[in-house]
C-alpha cells in the first residue's frame, strides 16, 4: 500500500514588498498547482498564510514563494510556525485583517503601465480600447489611491467605483492577471476623463479636446498619478514661453515626455542603462546628453541648451492617458508640474485655482488623488541611476536598518528646508516619503504638516521622538520643535552634513569607520558657522570634523545663493583684502557701483551680515562669477551647473595648486586656485579650460584628504555630488588609488536625502544615551 504522508501546517507571516503587487493571487495559484489548503489574508503588518499539506510538498511551497515572486514583490523578512494540522479541504484568499497598531506593510509605489496593459488600451477588438485607466496587478496607481492599510480596494480612492459584472469576473479568476487587482476599472464602472475651460465642463471628447487645444499652442493641466502636470507642445517658442512666465520659472530646465524610446532617441543619447530606467515601472524623468542633431525643439526647453545645458530632462508616458495622448498628438510635449514656481503640485480642488491663470484647459477625471506625488527625476552616474527627485515610483521608500540596536525607537525626521521629504523610523526599517519641496512657501509648509499627518495615520505610528536640523530657521526644524512639545517627545537635532553622510550610509547598509565627503550651498555647522565643505570622519557614535575649505564671508548671508557675484567677492576679499574692490576688469566687481562697493566694504570691515563659511557650493558659485557665466541667478545650482556644463566641452587634464595644513582640521586652502583662475580668465584662457581645472582640482583634494585619513571606505554626498563630472571623476581617482567609493543612488544626495540621515542620528542619540 502507498506510504500517505503526514499532514504538516505552517503560518508563514511575510513582511516586505507584498501588498499591490498581485502577492496574494501569486500565493493562491502556487498552493492550489501544488494541492495545499489553507488560505492567504493581508493585514497591517504584511501578509499571512497558512498551508496544510505533507511536510516535503510545505517545503517545496516556502522555496518557490521566495524564488519565484512576482514582478515588484519583495520579500524582506519570513517567519515561520508550526500548527496542529485541521483537516482543510482547499485554499482560500481570506478577508484582509485590520486589526493591529503599528502598519509595518509596505506600500508600493505607483508604477507606470505594464505592456500587458498597454497592449489592451491599443487593441481595438479589447474591450479597454482607448480605456485611460486599465492598471492590473502589475501596474497603475498605488501609494497615491491608498488611504489606509490593508491594501484592499475599500481602503482605497476606488471604493467608490463599484466593480460591473466583467471586471468583478476578472477580480475573481485566479488564473487572470487582475485576479484581486484592487484598482482594476473599466469604462462602464471606472473612472472617466473631463475637460474643462475657465471653470465650465466641455461638451465633446474629452481627450480631442485637450488635442485640439495642444495643437494650437494652448497650455494643458493634466491630471496625473499624482497631481497636476502642465503640458504644452515642446516645438512652439511662444507657448513654451508663456509656460515659464506662468509658472515664474525663467531659466530652469523643463521636462519633455516623448511617445515612445525611439522618439527619445530622436533627442538625448540613449545607453542601454537610461533605456532601462526610462522603460522601468518607476518611469522618471531621466538627464540624458543632448543630441548634436536632435530634432528641433523650442529654445525656452532648456535655455542656454547650445552653451550651457548639455543635458534634456525626458521621460516615457507613465499612464494610459499620456500614451493615447502622446501618440494621437505625434510629437514630444514639455510636461512639467502642475504649480507655481516654489509651491507644491496642486491636486483636486485647488488646480482649478493655483492654476488657472497659466493653464487653458484642464484635463481631469473623478478619480480622487490621495496624496501628491510629483515625477521622479534620475540621472546616471558611473552607470548607474541616481534619484535625484524622490516620488513617483521610488517613494515610498523603504530602507532596512542594518543595527538591530537601533530598532526599538520611531523616530519622525522632518528633513532639511530645501527639497524637503521626511522619513519614519518602523522597527527594523526606514519609511523615506515622496519630495514635498522648498519650504519657502506657506502652501508647501502646509503640505509638510499634512504629510506628517498623512503618513504617521497611513503607518498608525505615534512617534517616540522627532528629529530635525540643526538650523534655527528651517521651517522643518520649527515644526519639529512644535509637534515635540504638543506631543511631550524628545527633540534631536542632527548636524545637517553629518545627517548627509548617514543617510548615504543607511542607503548602503555602510558602519563606521568611514570618511564621508559631504559637499554642498550650505548646513548649519556645530561652531555656527555655515559649513559646506566637509570631510568627517565617521565613528561608532559620532563624527569628526578632519577637513574642510578655509572660509570666506558670504556678502550678504542668504543672498548669495542668488547672487554668484556676492560669494565671488567674498573669495577675492579673503585673496587680497579690500583691494578687489578696485578690480573693474572683475565680471564680479563690475557688477557693483561704486556706491555699492563701499557698502559692501563697510559691511566686511564692520562683519554685518557677513558670516563665515566652508561651503563648497558657495565656491562653485563664486567661480562661476568669476568667469562671467553667472552674477545673479534665477534657480538653485544654476551658476554651478553651467560651470559643470563648461568643463564637459574639453578634455583637458589641468590641476591648479592649493594649500593644505599639516594640523587636524586640515584648512584647504583655494586662495592658490582661486588666483590662477583670476589670471587665466584674464589672459583669455578658455572657460572651458579653466572649468575643467576647477573640477580636477576637487578631484585631487579628494585624493589628498582620503590618503590622509586612512579610511578604505570613502562616501560622497550633498547637492555637489550631483555634478556629474565631479562624482564620477572623483569615484574613479578613488578607484584608481585603492579606496572604496560609495555614492547615492536610491537616496538623493541633496537635501531630498537629508531625512533618513536624521533618523539614524537620532537613534544613534538614543542609543548612546541608553
Amino acid at each position: 500500500m502507498p506510504v500517505i504522508s503526514p499532514l504538516c501546517r505552517n503560518r508563514l507571516t511575510v513582511r516586505g514588498v507584498v501588498q499591490g503587487v498581485g502577492f496574494r493571487p501569486f500565493v493562491y495559484q502556487l498552493a492550489t498547482e501544488l494541492g495545499l489548503a489553507g488560505g492567504v489574508k493581508n493585514t497591517a503588518q504584511g501578509v499571512v498564510i497558512e498551508v496544510e499539506g505533507p511536510d516535503k510538498v510545505l517545503q517545496e511551497f516556502s522555496q518557490r514563494l521566495q524564488q519565484d515572486l512576482p514582478p515588484h514583490a519583495v520579500i524582506q523578512a519570513l517567519a515561520r510556525q508550526n500548527l496542529p494540522p485541521q483537516g482543510l479541504k482547499e485554499f482560500q484568499i481570506w478577508p484582509s485583517e485590520t486589526v493591529g497598531h503599528g502598519a509595518k506593510a509596505h506600500i508600493l509605489p505607483d508604477l507606470a503601465t505594464c505592456a500587458e496593459c498597454l497592449q489592451d488600451v491599443l487593441s481595438p477588438d479589447n474591450r479597454r480600447y482607448h480605456y485611460l485607466f486599465t492598471n492590473c496587478t502589475h501596474c497603475g496607481p498605488r501609494f497615491s489611491i491608498i488611504r489606509a492599510l490593508p491594501y484592499d480596494r475599500c481602503h482605497t480612492t476606488m471604493a467608490d467605483f463599484v466593480l460591473c459584472a466583467d471586471c468583478q469576473a476578472e477580480y475573481t479568476q485566479p488564473s487572470h492577471r487582475r485576479f484581486h487587482a484592487q484598482p482594476n476599472a473599466c469604462a462602464v464602472c471606472g473612472p472617466h476623463l473631463e475637460f474643462w475651460v475657465e471653470g465650465q465642463q466641455q461638451s465633446g471628447d474629452p481627450l480631442k479636446l485637450a488635442l485640439a487645444r495642444l495643437r494650437q499652442g494652448d497650455i494643458v493641466a493634466l491630471k496625473g498619478l499624482g497631481g497636476f502636470q502642465l503640458l504644452v507642445n515642446a516645438q512652439s517658442s511662444g507657448a513654451v514661453q508663456r509656460l515659464r512666465q506662468g509658472k515664474g520659472r525663467p531659466d530652469k530646465p523643463l521636462a519633455l515626455m516623448c511617445s515612445t524610446l525611439e522618439q527619445v532617441r530622436s533627442y538625448g543619447d540613449v545607453s542601454e542603462a537610461a533605456a532601462a530606467v526610462l522603460t522601468s515601472a518607476q518611469a522618471p524623468i531621466v538627464l540624458l546628453p543632448r543630441r548634436i542633431d536632435s530634432l528641433e525643439l523650442a529654445p525656452g526647453v532648456a535655455p542656454y541648451q547650445s552653451r550651457l545645458g548639455p543635458y534634456l530632462g525626458v521621460m516615457l508616458p507613465t499612464t494610459p492617458l499620456h500614451h493615447v495622448l502622446l501618440r494621437q498628438y505625434g510629437a514630444p510635449l514639455v510636461t512639467t508640474s502642475g504649480n507655481l514656481s516654489g509651491e507644491p503640485i496642486a491636486l483636486d480642488e485647488q488646480a482649478s485655482g493655483r492654476l488657472a491663470a497659466i493653464a487653458d484647459g484642464f484635463l481631469t477625471h473623478n478619480r480622487p488623488i490621495q496624496r501628491p506625488v510629483d515625477d521622479s527625476v534620475v540621472q546616471l552616474i558611473q552607470g548607474k541611476p541616481q534619484v535625484l527627485r524622490h516620488a513617483r515610483g521610488y517613494a515610498p521608500q523603504v530602507i532596512p536598518l542594518s543595527s538591530p540596536d537601533l530598532s526599538d525607537a520611531q523616530i519622525l525626521a522632518l528633513g532639511a528646508h530645501l527639497k524637503n521629504t521626511i522619513a519614519l523610523s518602523l522597527g527594523d526599517h526606514i519609511v523615506l516619503s515622496q519630495y514635498i519641496g522648498d519650504l519657502d512657501t506657506p502652501l508647501t509648509l502646509k503640505r509638510l504638516q499634512h504629510t506628517v499627518t498623512d503618513l504617521l495615520a497611513l503607518y498608525t505610528c505615534q512617534p517616540t521622538a522627532i528629529a530635525c536640523d540643526l538650523h534655527p530657521d528651517y521651517g522643518s526644524t520649527q515644526l519639529a520643535h512644535t509637534l515635540a512639545e504638543q506631543w511631550g517627545v524628545p527633540l534631536i537635532a542632527v548636524q545637517h552634513h553629518y545627517a548627509h553622510v548617514l543617510a548615504g550610509m543607511a542607503e548602503h547598509a555602510l558602519e563606521a569607520p568611514l570618511l564621508g565627503i559631504a559637499w554642498d550651498g550650505t548646513g548649519y555647522g556645530l561652531d555656527q558657522t555655515v559649513w559646506g565643505g566637509e570631510f568627517l570622519q565617521i565613528t561608532a557614535s559620532g563624527f569628526k570634523r578632519v577637513a574642510h575649505l578655509l572660509p570666506f564671508p558670504l556678502l550678504g548671508g542668504d543672498r548669495c545663493s542668488r547672487e554668484p557675484r556676492r560669494s565671488a567677492l567674498g573669495l577675492l576679499y579673503r585673496c587680497d583684502g579690500d583691494g578687489v574692490f578696485e578690480r573693474d576688469d572683475l565680471a564680479p566687481v563690475r557688477e557693483f557701483s561704486p556706491a555699492q562697493r563701499i557698502v559692501l566694504q563697510q559691511m566686511l570691515a564692520q562683519k554685518i551680515n557677513t558670516p563665515m563659511t566652508s561651503s563648497m557650493g558657495r565656491l562653485f558659485d563664486g567661480v562661476a562669477a568669476l568667469l562671467g557665466l553667472h552674477q545673479i541667478v534665477s534657480f538653485e545650482g544654476q551658476a554651478a551647473l553651467a560651470l559643470e556644463f563648461e568643463a564637459a566641452k574639453t578634455t583637458v587634464q589641468g590641476v591648479y595648486p592649493f594649500g593644505l595644513s599639516e594640523t587636524v582640521p586640515h584648512i584647504i586652502d583655494w586662495r592658490p586656485m582661486v588666483r590662477e583662475i583670476v589670471h587665466d580668465h584674464g589672459q583669455g584662457v578658455a572657460t572651458a579650460v579653466v572649468a575643467a581645472k576647477f573640477h580636477r582640482t576637487l578631484v585631487e583634494i579628494v585624493g589628498a584628504i582620503a590618503k590622509l585619513t586612512n579610511n578604505i571606505n570613502i562616501l560622497l554626498t550633498g547637492g555637489c555630488f550631483q555634478n556629474k563630472i565631479l562624482s564620477e571623476q572623483t569615484i574613479q581617482h578613488l578607484e584608481l588609488a585603492g579606496f572604496t567609493p560609495y555614492w547615492h543612488q536610491r537616496v538623493p544626495p541633496n537635501d531630498g536625502g537629508i531625512a533618513v540621515g536624521q533618523v539614524i542620528g537620532a537613534l544613534r542619540h538614543l542609543a548612546e544615551i541608553a
